[in-house]
Order: C-alpha cells, then sequence, then structure tokens
C-alpha cells in the first residue's frame, strides 16, 4: 500500500465535554495538534492532486496505480464530458458530424474543464477555429458563426429583424 494511504491518526478532539475542559490553551492544542498529521495530509493532498491530473489531465499514473484502469477511467470521464457538452450545446455534434468524438477526446486530452460545460463548449469551438478546423468551409463558417454568437457578453438578438441583419451581413461577408 502507498505510503499516502496508510491511516492518519485521528485529530478530532473527544467530544465529550469533560474531555475538553480546561484552559484556553488546551483549545488551540485541540484546534492545532503537533503531530505528524500535517505531513500526512499534504502527503495525501498531493497523491489526490496526482490522481485526479492522471484522470482528467492525461499525466503519468501516480505511483501504486494500474495504469491500464486509469486510461479507461479517464476514457470513461472523457466520453461522459463529451456527451454532456453534446447535451449543452447540441448545435456542434451537428456541426462536425461523425468527427466531433474524435475531435472532443482530441482537444480534452490534456485540457481539464474549467468554469463547467458552457466554457468547456466555447473552449472546444475556440480550440477547433484556432487549428483552422473544421476541415469543411461551410461547417467551419457555421461553427465560427456559433462560438461568435455564444462567446460575446450576451446572446444575439432573436427579433425577425436582427437576425435577418446579421444573415444580410454573412451573405455580403461571404462575397
Amino acid at each position: 500500500m502507498p505510503r499516502w494511504l496508510e491511516p492518519v491518526a485521528d485529530t478530532v478532539p473527544d467530544a465529550r465535554p469533560e474531555a475538553n475542559a480546561g484552559t484556553h490553551a488546551d483549545a488551540d492544542a485541540h484546534a492545532h495538534p503537533v503531530t505528524g498529521t500535517d505531513a500526512a495530509r499534504q502527503r495525501l493532498a498531493l497523491a489526490q492532486t496526482a490522481l485526479l491530473s492522471a484522470l482528467v489531465a492525461g499525466t503519468p499514473a501516480p505511483e501504486g496505480f494500474d495504469r491500464a484502469r486509469l486510461r479507461v477511467q479517464s476514457r470513461a470521464l472523457t466520453a461522459k464530458r463529451s456527451a454532456v457538452v453534446a447535451k449543452v450545446a447540441p448545435e456542434l455534434p451537428e456541426i462536425l458530424g461523425e468527427g466531433y468524438r474524435a475531435a472532443f477526446v482530441g482537444y480534452a486530452r490534456h485540457r481539464p474543464m474549467s468554469g463547467g460545460y458552457r466554457q468547456d463548449a466555447l473552449d472546444f469551438a475556440a480550440h477547433l477555429l484556432a487549428q483552422g478546423r473544421p476541415e469543411d468551409p461551410a461547417a467551419r463558417e457555421q461553427l465560427t458563426r456559433w462560438w461568435q454568437d455564444r462567446a460575446g457578453p450576451k446572446p444575439p438578438s432573436a427579433r425577425p429583424v436582427a437576425r435577418l441583419t446579421r444573415a444580410v451581413r454573412r451573405a455580403l461577408h461571404q462575397r
């Protein structure tokens, strides 16, 4: 068993009032015990961070963990993330077609999610556009419009005149 998984000494004060009776200094001693548990907690925190990083950011598996099982779990978490992003932004799989899942897996492999699924969808689209993807110019234009509509401080107006104005601008821009 890795050392950081070994049991940590109990530092919680006794719940019985008579056990905690004493001076204010006694209360401070219970709040901040002088034991080796701080070092154990630091080791545990580092190990947990390493495990999380291996699961969601593609870093190597920490010592003592089965690399194959971590890869399987990491792929499952990425698939779940991809599915949730597809529900939050259903236009992305429509725009990208069959290539959505593979493109998302490539994006997510070394990028842990931050800011929630909506932000993840926006970051994914920006990542693709920065790489000049998708290859199909019509799909790239559609993805660009999707990203521009959602990345701004407020969504575009749904009023018919505003939609017509945007459509005319896009048509003029394509000439």
